[in-house]
C-alpha cells in the first residue's frame, strides 16, 4: 500500500522534513521513497506541498500518515477532523491539575 508521510532530511538540531510517496513496506529512515511532495521546515514555519499531487496519489488509493492528515486538514487540502497524533501510553495532564498535585 502506498503512504503520503514525512521524511526527515538535514542535519542534527536542525531538522526539517520532505513529504514523500513511499510504500508501507519501506521504514521511514530507508530513504527509499516514490516521489516527493512537497517540504517542511518547523523552524522557518514554512511549509510547501504540491496539494495537486497528494490530491491524484490520494485518488488513486494512498494513504496519509496521521500528523500529514493534519497538515492537509489544516491547508485545506482534505476535509474532515484532526487525528490525535500524542502518544497513548501515557494521559496528557493538564498544567492546573499538575500544579495541584503537588
Amino acid at each position: 500500500m502506498l503512504k503520503i508521510r514525512l521524511q526527515r532530511i538535514g542535519r542534527k538540531n536542525d531538522p526539517s522534513f520532505r513529504a514523500v510517496l513511499t510504500d508501507s513496506k519501506n521504514s521511514t529512515k530507508s530513504g527509499k521513497f516514490l516521489e516527493i511532495l512537497g517540504t517542511y521546515n518547523p523552524k522557518a514555519g514554512e511549509k510547501n506541498l504540491d496539494s495537486e499531487k497528494i490530491k491524484y496519489w490520494m485518488s488513486k488509493g494512498a494513504k496519509c500518515s496521521d500528523t500529514m492528515h493534519n497538515f492537509l486538514v489544516h491547508d485545506k487540502v482534505i476535509e474532515g477532523k484532526k487525528i490525535n497524533v500524542l502518544s497513548k501510553k501515557k494521559p496528557t495532564v493538564k498544567r492546573k491539575e499538575l500544579k495541584a498535585k503537588k
